[in-house]
Protein backbone atom coordinates (compact mmCIF):
# COMPACT_ATOMS: atom_id res chain seq x y z
CA UNK A 1 0.00 0.00 0.00
CA UNK A 2 1.99 3.27 -1.26
CA UNK A 3 -0.70 5.83 0.04
CA UNK A 4 0.17 4.80 3.88
CA UNK A 5 3.66 6.61 3.48
CA UNK A 6 2.38 9.34 1.55
CA UNK A 7 -0.02 10.32 4.38
CA UNK A 8 2.28 9.31 6.92
CA UNK A 9 4.63 12.13 5.55
CA UNK A 10 2.09 14.86 5.90
CA UNK A 11 0.84 14.39 9.01
CA UNK A 12 4.32 14.49 10.13
CA UNK A 13 4.87 17.58 8.49
CA UNK A 14 1.26 18.95 9.14
CA UNK A 15 2.24 18.01 13.01
CA UNK A 16 5.98 20.45 12.88
CA UNK A 17 4.00 23.04 11.56
CA UNK A 18 1.49 23.19 14.32
CA UNK A 19 4.34 23.28 17.23
CA UNK A 20 5.04 26.36 18.88
CA UNK A 21 7.84 28.35 17.81
CA UNK A 22 9.86 29.82 21.10
CA UNK A 23 9.51 33.45 21.48
CA UNK A 24 12.36 36.12 20.77
CA UNK A 25 14.16 36.85 23.76
CA UNK A 26 12.55 39.25 26.01
CA UNK A 27 8.92 38.79 24.27
CA UNK A 28 6.62 38.98 27.02
CA UNK A 29 4.76 35.37 27.63
CA UNK A 30 1.42 35.01 25.77
CA UNK A 31 -1.88 33.75 28.00
CA UNK A 32 -2.78 31.76 24.87
CA UNK A 33 -6.00 30.29 26.77
CA UNK A 34 -7.09 34.13 27.48
CA UNK A 35 -5.84 35.33 23.88
CA UNK A 36 -8.10 37.98 22.23
CA UNK A 37 -10.84 38.29 25.37
CA UNK A 38 -11.06 41.05 26.75
CA UNK A 39 -10.51 41.83 30.77
CA UNK A 40 -13.46 43.34 32.61
CA UNK A 41 -13.06 46.13 34.56
CA UNK A 42 -12.81 44.16 37.94
CA UNK A 43 -10.18 41.96 36.58
CA UNK A 44 -7.82 45.24 35.88
CA UNK A 45 -5.65 45.13 39.23
CA UNK A 46 -4.65 48.36 39.94
CA UNK A 47 -6.94 51.45 40.10
CA UNK A 48 -6.12 54.98 40.73
CA UNK A 49 -7.27 58.57 41.36
CA UNK A 50 -6.76 61.07 38.28
CA UNK A 51 -4.72 64.25 39.77
CA UNK A 52 -3.98 65.86 36.02
CA UNK A 53 -4.07 64.64 31.92
CA UNK A 54 -1.77 65.71 29.21
CA UNK A 55 -3.34 64.65 25.75
CA UNK A 56 -0.66 63.61 23.28
CA UNK A 57 -2.68 61.90 20.33
CA UNK A 58 -3.20 59.32 19.86
CA UNK A 59 -1.98 59.06 23.95
CA UNK A 60 -2.83 60.14 26.98
CA UNK A 61 -0.88 60.71 29.93
CA UNK A 62 -2.31 60.59 33.37
CA UNK A 63 -1.09 61.80 36.67
CA UNK A 64 -2.81 59.66 39.09
CA UNK A 65 -3.20 58.99 43.40
CA UNK A 66 -2.68 55.34 44.37
CA UNK A 67 -2.22 54.04 48.19
CA UNK A 68 -0.91 58.04 48.61
CA UNK A 69 1.69 57.44 46.21
CA UNK A 70 1.52 59.47 42.94
CA UNK A 71 2.55 57.99 38.91
CA UNK A 72 2.26 58.68 35.42
CA UNK A 73 0.45 56.60 33.30
CA UNK A 74 0.46 56.51 29.36
CA UNK A 75 -2.66 54.62 27.71
CA UNK A 76 -3.97 55.09 24.06
CA UNK A 77 -6.76 57.84 24.76
CA UNK A 78 -9.93 57.78 26.70
CA UNK A 79 -11.62 60.17 28.11
CA UNK A 80 -10.44 60.70 31.48
CA UNK A 81 -10.31 64.22 33.77
CA UNK A 82 -9.27 65.26 37.16
CA UNK A 83 -11.03 63.36 39.79
CA UNK A 84 -12.02 60.40 37.53
CA UNK A 85 -11.51 57.02 39.09
CA UNK A 86 -9.11 54.30 36.76
CA UNK A 87 -8.55 50.92 36.53
CA UNK A 88 -5.58 49.62 34.50
CA UNK A 89 -3.10 46.93 33.84
CA UNK A 90 0.33 46.29 35.46
CA UNK A 91 1.68 47.59 32.03
CA UNK A 92 5.54 48.57 32.01
CA UNK A 93 7.58 50.73 33.62
CA UNK A 94 10.01 53.05 31.90
CA UNK A 95 12.28 55.51 34.18
CA UNK A 96 13.69 58.79 32.22
CA UNK A 97 11.11 58.42 29.81
CA UNK A 98 11.20 60.77 27.46
CA UNK A 99 7.96 62.37 25.32
CA UNK A 100 9.25 64.00 21.76
CA UNK A 101 5.97 64.95 21.33
CA UNK A 102 5.78 67.33 24.57
CA UNK A 103 9.58 67.51 25.03
CA UNK A 104 9.44 66.41 28.49
CA UNK A 105 11.39 63.39 30.24
CA UNK A 106 8.95 61.46 33.58
CA UNK A 107 11.32 60.44 36.15
CA UNK A 108 9.21 57.21 35.59
CA UNK A 109 5.54 56.30 33.62
CA UNK A 110 3.74 53.19 33.78
CA UNK A 111 2.80 51.96 30.01
CA UNK A 112 -0.28 50.19 29.89
CA UNK A 113 -2.10 48.23 27.71
CA UNK A 114 -5.48 48.76 29.13
CA UNK A 115 -7.09 51.76 31.14
CA UNK A 116 -10.83 52.57 32.11
CA UNK A 117 -12.55 55.09 33.40
CA UNK A 118 -15.11 53.31 36.21
CA UNK A 119 -17.62 54.23 38.86
CA UNK A 120 -16.01 53.39 41.70
CA UNK A 121 -15.22 55.84 44.12
CA UNK A 122 -11.54 56.13 45.74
Amino acid sequence: MKPFPILFALAVFSASVVVAQPLPAGHPSVDMKNAGKGMSEAQLPQKGKVLSTIDAPPYIYLEVTQDKKTLWLAANAVPAKKGDVVRFDNGMVMTNFHSRTLNRTFPSVLFVNRLVVTKEKE
